[in-house]
Protein backbone atom coordinates (compact mmCIF):
# COMPACT_ATOMS: atom_id res chain seq x y z
CA UNK A 1 0.00 0.00 0.00
CA UNK A 2 1.13 3.68 -0.59
CA UNK A 3 2.32 5.73 1.84
CA UNK A 4 0.12 8.57 1.97
CA UNK A 5 1.58 11.99 3.56
CA UNK A 6 -0.82 15.42 4.16
CA UNK A 7 -4.39 14.60 3.26
CA UNK A 8 -4.11 11.06 2.16
CA UNK A 9 -1.67 12.22 -0.78
CA UNK A 10 0.37 9.00 -1.88
CA UNK A 11 4.03 9.62 -2.36
CA UNK A 12 4.19 8.82 -5.75
CA UNK A 13 1.63 11.53 -6.77
CA UNK A 14 4.18 14.08 -4.77
CA UNK A 15 7.17 12.42 -7.45
CA UNK A 16 4.98 13.25 -10.22
CA UNK A 17 4.58 17.25 -9.48
CA UNK A 18 8.37 16.98 -8.22
CA UNK A 19 10.43 14.43 -10.42
CA UNK A 20 11.96 15.72 -13.97
CA UNK A 21 10.65 13.83 -17.23
CA UNK A 22 12.42 14.08 -20.68
CA UNK A 23 15.86 14.86 -19.24
CA UNK A 24 18.77 12.16 -19.95
CA UNK A 25 18.90 9.66 -17.55
CA UNK A 26 22.47 9.98 -15.70
CA UNK A 27 22.29 6.64 -15.76
CA UNK A 28 22.39 6.43 -19.29
CA UNK A 29 23.65 9.30 -20.85
CA UNK A 30 25.69 7.27 -23.61
CA UNK A 31 22.54 5.41 -25.15
CA UNK A 32 20.00 6.35 -27.63
CA UNK A 33 16.35 6.80 -26.47
CA UNK A 34 17.65 8.32 -22.36
CA UNK A 35 15.06 9.98 -21.78
CA UNK A 36 13.49 9.59 -18.39
CA UNK A 37 9.65 9.41 -19.76
CA UNK A 38 8.31 6.80 -17.13
CA UNK A 39 7.04 7.20 -13.46
CA UNK A 40 7.77 4.17 -11.19
CA UNK A 41 5.44 4.24 -8.92
CA UNK A 42 6.36 2.17 -5.85
CA UNK A 43 10.35 3.81 -6.54
CA UNK A 44 8.61 7.18 -6.97
CA UNK A 45 11.51 7.55 -9.36
CA UNK A 46 11.29 8.56 -12.58
CA UNK A 47 13.19 6.20 -15.05
CA UNK A 48 14.20 5.78 -19.03
CA UNK A 49 13.35 2.95 -21.22
CA UNK A 50 16.89 1.63 -20.28
CA UNK A 51 16.36 1.09 -16.63
CA UNK A 52 13.13 -1.01 -17.06
CA UNK A 53 14.70 -4.47 -16.61
CA UNK A 54 15.36 -3.52 -12.76
CA UNK A 55 11.65 -2.02 -12.43
CA UNK A 56 9.87 -4.71 -14.34
CA UNK A 57 7.37 -6.54 -11.46
CA UNK A 58 6.88 -2.27 -10.59
CA UNK A 59 3.45 -0.70 -11.25
CA UNK A 60 5.29 1.93 -14.29
CA UNK A 61 3.02 4.45 -16.41
CA UNK A 62 4.19 6.09 -18.73
CA UNK A 63 4.81 10.32 -19.04
CA UNK A 64 3.88 12.20 -22.73
CA UNK A 65 4.46 15.36 -24.19
CA UNK A 66 1.54 17.76 -25.26
CA UNK A 67 2.15 21.40 -26.45
CA UNK A 68 5.80 21.16 -24.29
CA UNK A 69 3.53 19.76 -20.98
CA UNK A 70 3.76 16.45 -19.01
CA UNK A 71 0.42 14.68 -19.86
CA UNK A 72 -0.44 11.04 -19.07
CA UNK A 73 -3.46 9.39 -20.64
CA UNK A 74 -6.25 9.32 -18.79
CA UNK A 75 -6.95 5.15 -19.27
CA UNK A 76 -3.67 5.28 -17.31
CA UNK A 77 -4.22 7.84 -14.97
CA UNK A 78 -7.76 7.03 -14.15
CA UNK A 79 -6.59 3.61 -12.65
CA UNK A 80 -4.99 5.13 -9.52
CA UNK A 81 -6.79 8.29 -9.05
CA UNK A 82 -10.33 10.24 -10.00
CA UNK A 83 -10.57 12.01 -13.09
CA UNK A 84 -13.98 13.06 -13.09
CA UNK A 85 -14.43 17.36 -14.20
CA UNK A 86 -10.53 17.36 -15.15
CA UNK A 87 -10.54 18.50 -18.89
CA UNK A 88 -8.73 15.89 -21.29
CA UNK A 89 -7.53 16.85 -24.60
CA UNK A 90 -7.41 14.29 -27.89
CA UNK A 91 -3.35 13.62 -29.27
CA UNK A 92 -2.92 10.09 -31.23
CA UNK A 93 -6.64 8.89 -30.67
CA UNK A 94 -6.06 8.69 -26.68
CA UNK A 95 -7.36 11.64 -24.43
CA UNK A 96 -4.54 12.66 -21.96
CA UNK A 97 -4.62 14.87 -18.67
CA UNK A 98 -2.59 18.10 -18.24
CA UNK A 99 -0.07 16.61 -14.80
CA UNK A 100 0.83 20.39 -13.62
CA UNK A 101 -0.92 23.71 -13.28
CA UNK A 102 -0.67 25.86 -16.81
CA UNK A 103 -2.23 29.35 -15.42
CA UNK A 104 -2.83 32.20 -17.77
CA UNK A 105 -1.25 35.27 -18.00
CA UNK A 106 -4.49 37.36 -18.29
CA UNK A 107 -7.21 36.94 -16.45
CA UNK A 108 -10.57 35.20 -17.41
CA UNK A 109 -13.49 37.47 -17.98
CA UNK A 110 -17.48 36.94 -18.94
CA UNK A 111 -19.40 33.86 -18.37
CA UNK A 112 -18.75 30.21 -18.95
CA UNK A 113 -16.34 27.84 -16.85
CA UNK A 114 -12.73 28.46 -15.89
CA UNK A 115 -10.22 26.42 -13.48
CA UNK A 116 -10.64 26.12 -9.75
CA UNK A 117 -6.88 27.19 -9.04
CA UNK A 118 -5.76 29.01 -11.91
CA UNK A 119 -8.31 30.78 -14.00
CA UNK A 120 -7.97 28.84 -17.43
CA UNK A 121 -10.96 28.72 -19.89
CA UNK A 122 -12.36 25.00 -19.96
CA UNK A 123 -15.44 23.54 -21.75
CA UNK A 124 -18.39 22.54 -20.68
CA UNK A 125 -18.92 20.92 -17.96
CA UNK A 126 -15.13 20.92 -16.94
CA UNK A 127 -13.93 22.72 -13.69
CA UNK A 128 -10.40 21.68 -13.48
CA UNK A 129 -7.45 22.18 -15.76
CA UNK A 130 -4.79 20.12 -14.52
CA UNK A 131 -4.40 16.45 -11.86
CA UNK A 132 -2.90 19.45 -9.78
CA UNK A 133 -5.52 21.76 -9.98
CA UNK A 134 -7.95 19.36 -8.78
CA UNK A 135 -5.81 17.88 -6.09
CA UNK A 136 -5.52 21.30 -4.81
CA UNK A 137 -8.94 21.81 -4.83
CA UNK A 138 -9.82 18.72 -3.27
CA UNK A 139 -7.41 19.29 -0.50
CA UNK A 140 -8.87 22.97 0.44
CA UNK A 141 -12.51 21.90 0.49
CA UNK A 142 -12.47 18.28 1.62
CA UNK A 143 -8.31 18.03 3.48
CA UNK A 144 -8.61 14.42 2.41
CA UNK A 145 -7.63 12.82 -1.03
CA UNK A 146 -7.82 9.60 0.01
CA UNK A 147 -11.72 8.83 -1.37
CA UNK A 148 -10.47 10.03 -4.74
CA UNK A 149 -7.51 7.87 -4.78
CA UNK A 150 -8.33 4.37 -6.10
CA UNK A 151 -6.25 1.13 -5.63
CA UNK A 152 -3.84 0.11 -8.45
CA UNK A 153 -1.58 -3.05 -7.17
CA UNK A 154 -0.43 -3.81 -11.24
CA UNK A 155 0.20 -0.97 -13.87
CA UNK A 156 1.96 -1.87 -17.28
CA UNK A 157 3.13 0.40 -20.06
CA UNK A 158 1.00 0.82 -22.88
CA UNK A 159 1.45 -1.55 -26.05
CA UNK A 160 2.76 1.89 -28.36
CA UNK A 161 5.88 2.23 -25.35
CA UNK A 162 8.72 2.34 -27.79
CA UNK A 163 11.66 -0.06 -26.19
CA UNK A 164 14.92 0.29 -27.17
CA UNK A 165 16.19 -2.79 -29.46
CA UNK A 166 18.65 -4.81 -28.08
CA UNK A 167 17.77 -3.75 -24.93
CA UNK A 168 19.14 -6.66 -21.77
CA UNK A 169 15.65 -7.26 -20.21
CA UNK A 170 14.98 -8.78 -16.77
CA UNK A 171 17.16 -10.34 -13.73
CA UNK A 172 17.25 -13.41 -12.54
CA UNK A 173 17.74 -15.29 -9.10
CA UNK A 174 21.20 -14.34 -9.23
CA UNK A 175 21.19 -11.24 -10.07
CA UNK A 176 22.77 -11.91 -13.50
CA UNK A 177 21.06 -10.52 -16.65
CA UNK A 178 18.72 -12.43 -18.83
CA UNK A 179 18.05 -11.35 -22.32
CA UNK A 180 14.32 -10.04 -22.98
CA UNK A 181 14.16 -12.34 -26.50
CA UNK A 182 14.35 -15.97 -24.55
CA UNK A 183 11.41 -16.36 -22.24
CA UNK A 184 10.94 -20.09 -21.62
CA UNK A 185 8.18 -21.58 -23.05
CA UNK A 186 8.14 -24.78 -21.89
CA UNK A 187 9.02 -26.46 -18.42
CA UNK A 188 10.09 -29.47 -19.81
CA UNK A 189 12.00 -30.23 -23.41
CA UNK A 190 10.29 -30.79 -26.62
CA UNK A 191 11.16 -32.88 -29.76
CA UNK A 192 10.97 -31.82 -33.25
CA UNK A 193 11.59 -33.97 -36.01
CA UNK A 194 12.20 -33.99 -40.05
CA UNK A 195 11.04 -36.30 -42.81
CA UNK A 196 12.26 -36.66 -46.61
CA UNK A 197 11.06 -39.18 -49.14
CA UNK A 198 11.45 -39.83 -52.95
CA UNK A 199 9.77 -42.01 -55.21
CA UNK A 200 12.60 -43.86 -56.21
CA UNK A 201 14.40 -44.09 -52.32
CA UNK A 202 12.44 -44.28 -49.64
CA UNK A 203 14.54 -42.08 -47.30
CA UNK A 204 13.52 -40.65 -43.96
CA UNK A 205 15.32 -38.85 -41.19
CA UNK A 206 13.94 -38.21 -38.02
CA UNK A 207 15.59 -35.48 -36.82
CA UNK A 208 15.80 -34.84 -32.39
CA UNK A 209 15.54 -32.13 -30.46
CA UNK A 210 16.27 -32.14 -26.71
CA UNK A 211 16.76 -28.48 -26.21
CA UNK A 212 13.79 -26.15 -25.08
CA UNK A 213 12.01 -24.48 -27.57
CA UNK A 214 11.84 -20.36 -26.67
CA UNK A 215 10.02 -17.95 -28.43
CA UNK A 216 11.22 -14.62 -29.21
CA UNK A 217 8.88 -11.49 -29.96
CA UNK A 218 9.58 -11.72 -33.50
CA UNK A 219 8.59 -15.41 -34.26
CA UNK A 220 9.59 -18.87 -32.83
CA UNK A 221 13.12 -19.97 -32.17
CA UNK A 222 13.72 -23.75 -33.08
CA UNK A 223 17.05 -25.29 -32.11
CA UNK A 224 19.04 -26.19 -35.12
CA UNK A 225 18.75 -30.10 -35.99
CA UNK A 226 22.15 -31.62 -35.25
CA UNK A 227 22.19 -35.86 -36.47
CA UNK A 228 22.13 -37.40 -39.87
CA UNK A 229 20.71 -34.06 -41.81
CA UNK A 230 20.95 -34.88 -45.40
CA UNK A 231 24.24 -33.37 -47.60
CA UNK A 232 24.09 -31.00 -50.17
CA UNK A 233 24.82 -33.65 -52.49
CA UNK A 234 22.07 -35.78 -51.49
CA UNK A 235 19.51 -33.18 -51.73
CA UNK A 236 20.60 -32.43 -55.02
CA UNK A 237 20.77 -35.80 -56.73
CA UNK A 238 17.32 -36.15 -55.20
CA UNK A 239 15.84 -33.07 -57.36
CA UNK A 240 17.25 -33.73 -60.13
CA UNK A 241 15.42 -37.22 -60.06
CA UNK A 242 12.17 -35.34 -59.62
CA UNK A 243 12.59 -32.63 -61.95
CA UNK A 244 13.84 -34.85 -65.10
CA UNK A 245 11.44 -35.37 -68.16
CA UNK A 246 9.02 -37.78 -67.69
CA UNK A 247 8.47 -40.36 -70.50
CA UNK A 248 5.34 -40.10 -72.63
CA UNK A 249 3.66 -43.20 -74.55
CA UNK A 250 4.18 -42.57 -78.20
CA UNK A 251 0.98 -41.11 -80.10
CA UNK A 252 -0.88 -43.44 -81.80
Amino acid sequence: MDEQGYGGMPEWLDALYKETFFANCPSHENAKKNEKNVLCLDCCISICPHCLPLHRFHRLIQIRRYVYHDVIRLEDLDKLIDCSNVQAYTINSAKVIFIKKRPQNRQFKGGGNCCTSCDRILQEPYIHCSLACKVDFVLRHNRDLSPYLRTCRVLQLGPDFSYPQHMDWGVDDDHEMINESTIVDYDEPMSCSYSASSASENVSVHLACSDIVRKKRSGLYMCPPSVNMPSDEDVATSMRRRKRIPHRSPLC
